[in-house]
């Protein structure tokens, strides 16, 4: 296990593009092949937080993860982080919805999440769950992780916010001197047969990314859906899914990826 874990933020501008079940379901897959990872919710509507089974977490009172982020030397990130039964989570909490004010008047505003997980050390992997939205709090993962997992669906509206994600991340590279990298896109809740916008759109991925990253493709399936609202990943669900050996692949793709 490498002192530093890796770290990916999953992120969209888009929100329905299944964001959070990407993060959890890649999560669990990374915990499946024996990965310990620690699942990151920065999204004030918390629902990755509920997906994992934590909905008490997220309006409980201090110290949470919008006190760490108000003042990230003052706070440990072992001391917000609850136990799941597949990884660790470090849960959003209803507080965090007017933390974009707080790091616009703030100093460093966009580096809050950096200074908090600068000492994080046991997890081989660190995945952050964004929010749906270019604001402080997705820049705040995108400086922290600079590794970024692209979660679309195969619609026409996912090119314009495919666009303006690596628009941001450039304005990012540019005014930070960071190194920001788009290391995969994944396709999610495809549904077969395809219609005519899910054939183009998937074909006009392959076609944009194919030659830089990888493009995976997760169809649509009712137990993902049943295991997330069970508080799991599919991994740690009772029922068997046929997407399960692409959730693995994908974490093998970014195990093999670690420095």
């Amino acid at each position: 296990m490498s002192n530093k874990p890796y770290r990916l933020a999953v992120s969209n501008q888009k929100g329905g593009v299944g964001k959070s079940t990407v993060a959890l379901n890649i999560a669990g897959a990374l915990g499946e092949r024996g990965q310990n990872v620690l699942l990151v919710d920065l999204d004030p509507q918390g629902y990755l937080t509920s997906g994992v089974g934590l909905d008490n977490e997220y309006t409980t009172p201090s110290p949470n993860l919008n006190d760490a982020l108000k003042a990230p030397g003052e706070h440990a990130v072992d001391d917000l982080v609850v136990a799941h039964e597949e990884f660790d989570v470090l849960p959003a909490n209803i507080d965090m919805f007017s933390l974009e004010q707080e790091l616009v008047s703030g100093m460093r505003g966009r580096e809050r999440l950096s200074m908090l997980l600068e000492d994080v050390t046991g997890y081989d992997f660190l995945v952050v769950d964004c929010p749906p939205s270019l604001g402080l709090l997705t820049d705040n993962a995108l400086l922290a992780c600079e590794n970024v997992l692209i979660p679309a669906e195969a619609e026409d509206t996912s090119i314009r916010a495919v666009e303006l994600l690596f628009k941001q991340i450039d304005s990012l590279e540019d005014n930070f001197g960071a190194s920001i990298q788009e290391e995969a896109l994944v396709v999610s809740n495809v549904d077969y047969p395809l219609d005519g916008e899910q054939q183009g759109m998937l074909e006009w991925f392959d076609d944009t990314f194919s030659d830089r990253i990888p493009v995976f493709e997760i169809r649509s399936r009712a137990v993902i859906k049943r295991a997330f609202n069970a508080g799991h990943s599919i991994f740690g669900h009772d029922e068997e899914c046929d997407q399960a050996d692409e959730l693995l692949r994908i974490a093998d793709y970014f195990i093999e990826e670690q420095p």
